[in-house]
């Protein structure tokens, strides 16, 4: 889950999303909500995610600010669930 977290949140290609379908969800305004253990337990999803998923959450009155943000400073914006696997990540990480 940390890894996840991290992987989402802090890797990055020339500064956004590394991965394509956070990086959608972030560029029209979502918020990085939360990370969901053993939620696609098929086959396809234990292979492609290793059994997780992702929820984007969009607030309606902060989507203009946080797509604005997340274009222009290329900051996200995440819960804080996301926000703690991604501290405990750093804490325990050797990278």
């Amino acid at each position: 889950m940390r890894l996840c977290a991290w992987y989402l949140y802090g890797e990055k290609h020339r500064g956004y999303a590394l991965n394509p379908v956070a990086n959608f969800h972030l560029q029209n305004g979502s918020v990085l909500w939360r990370i969901n253990w053993m939620a696609d337990t098929s086959p396809r999803g234990i292979a492609a995610a290793c059994g997780m998923m992702v929820n984007y959450r969009y607030f309606l009155e902060d989507t203009a600010s946080n797509s604005a943000a997340y274009l222009g400073t290329k900051a996200i914006k995440a819960s804080e669930q996301v926000l703690s696997l991604v501290s405990q990540f750093q804490q325990n990480s050797k990278l």
